[in-house]
């Protein structure tokens, strides 16, 4: 069993940053593929990045409206995932979800449903 617990979120300006930050439980965590996704009012939840377990050197993907601004990470050590997000536009306003899973395939890591644990979500908006 895997619990996580998001933390972060806030209200930006456009242009501004945020980091969130996701506290795993459990002795297990570097074996976990970490997942962010998000979900906007009206749409459906969408991959956002993904890290794969330590041992494959940290492996990272990205979805292509955040690649180049937004930056995942995880501390295995202390059992967090993070997201580290630049140049916030108002189209990154959504509830963003941490995730915990087992496929380390590019295809699979961005698949919400390979994913087996996920967190209660914390809010990010972004004014312009």
């Amino acid at each position: 069993q895997v619990q996580l617990v998001e933390s972060g979120g806030g209200l930006v300006q456009a242009g501004g940053s945020l980091r969130l930050s996701c506290a795993a439980s459990g002795r297990t965590f570097s074996s976990y593929v970490m997942g962010w996704f998000r979900q906007a009012p009206g749409k459906e939840r969408e991959f956002v990045a993904a890290i794969i377990s330590s041992w494959s050197g940290g492996i990272t993907y990205y979805a292509d409206s955040v690649k180049g601004r937004f930056t995942i990470s995880r501390d295995n050590a202390k059992n967090t995932v993070y997201l580290q997000m630049n140049s916030l536009k108002p189209e990154d306003t959504a509830v963003y979800y941490c995730a915990a899973g087992r496929s380390s395939t590019k295809r699979g890591s961005s698949n919400q449903n390979e994913y087996g644990y996920w967190g209660q979500g914390t809010q990010v908006t972004v004014s312009s």
